[in-house]
Order: C-alpha cells, then sequence, then structure tokens
C-alpha cells in the first residue's frame, strides 16, 4: 500500500508541475522574444493616470450630451414607476436619432 501511495502522491505532484510550466512554454513565440516584446508592449499601453481621468471626462460628458438629447426629445427619467419605461425610452431615442444600445 505505501508503493501506490508514494507513486499517487508523486503523479499528482508531476501532473501539477506540468499544469504550471505549460502556459508558460505557449507564450513564447519561435524566435523567444515573444515575452520580452509583450511586457514592453503591455507597459508602455497601460494609460497614466492623467490619460485614465481625461477618458472619464469625455465619456461622462458623452452620457451627459446624450442625456440632454433624450430628455429635450421627451424622455423623463426621473418618474418613479413610469409604466410606459421601455416605450418612452424607444421613442425618445427614435426621436432624438440616438442609437437603442443596450435597452433593444
Amino acid at each position: 500500500m505505501p508503493i501506490a501511495r508514494h507513486m499517487m502522491v508523486l503523479l499528482a505532484a508531476a501532473s501539477l508541475g506540468v499544469g504550471a510550466v505549460t502556459p508558460t512554454l505557449a507564450q513564447n513565440d519561435a524566435s523567444g522574444a515573444g515575452n520580452a516584446a509583450a511586457l514592453q508592449g503591455a507597459s508602455s499601453a497601460k494609460p497614466t493616470k492623467a490619460e485614465r481621468k481625461q477618458a472619464r471626462k469625455e465619456a461622462r460628458a458623452k452620457k451627459n450630451a446624450e442625456l440632454k438629447k433624450l430628455e429635450d426629445a421627451g424622455y423623463q427619467p426621473g418618474r418613479a414607476n413610469d409604466q410606459n419605461y421601455p416605450q418612452d425610452l424607444q421613442n425618445a431615442q427614435k426621436k432624438a436619432g440616438i442609437g437603442q444600445g443596450a435597452s433593444q
């Protein structure tokens, strides 16, 4: 019995080791420079704090402008328990010429 147990432990450890190594090997390309290029590309592609802040400001301004167009087209988002909610929004989107997005 102890030999079988040792063999099972050894087999389990080997399979865990192979599982950990396989993804690393799969990431390398034929020249072996894939990881270095990927690491350099990832660090330069990350936006700075100022860029992220600017992107948030632009996204907020875009959403506020879209909401203003919908309100001008007759949509009233503050109405509680609106029985005609989806249809009212869709009608305002058509009238304002705004895509329906996630409301479909």
